[in-house]
């Protein structure tokens, strides 16, 4: 299972010495690759166990004009068809993932419809009470795709 990390704060000036900390401790997680988005708030890491487009499904995944990024730990089971629908509509894929077509569907669809078109999206949360399962990055902005939030 791939691993996830990353935090807000705009006080520390350089947060890639801290987001590849972070990553090193999740590194059992996700022995197959790492990445990173970093920007003047946030950062984000990912840890990669390859299972689907094992030699080009690295993360963070950017959108055309790499204006937005994903990264992303889970499965969409119906993502071929999805996949499909956008390439039709103009979107350019430079992977075979599951993850690339949250990035597209959401700059097609929105948020809403979107998640309205995933027949099944199965996502680990490992425990955590609290988790960001998956983000689109604009500059400046962390915005939640999915959140889970564990019942007490």
């Amino acid at each position: 299972m791939c691993g996830i990390v990353g935090f807000v704060d705009k006080k520390i000036a350089d947060k890639k010495p801290v987001i590849e900390a972070m990553m090193d401790t999740i590194k059992h997680r996700g022995p197959n690759s790492s990445g990173e988005l970093v920007n003047e708030d946030t950062a984000l890491g990912f840890r990669r166990l390859s299972i689907i487009d094992i030699n080009s499904g690295m993360q963070p995944i950017y959108n055309e004009d790499k204006s937005k990024a994903v990264i992303f730990n889970g499965e969409i089971y119906n993502y071929q068809g999805i996949r499909e629908e956008l390439i039709n509509k103009g979107h350019t894929f430079t992977t075979e993932t599951d993850t690339e077509v949250l990035l597209h569907g959401f700059e097609e669809w929105g948020m809403e419809e979107l998640l309205k078109k995933i027949r099944k999206l199965v996502v680990a949360t490992n425990g955590i009470p609290e988790a960001i399962l998956a983000a689109v990055v604009a500059p400046l902005i962390c915005t939640p795709l999915l959140r889970f939030r564990k019942q007490r």
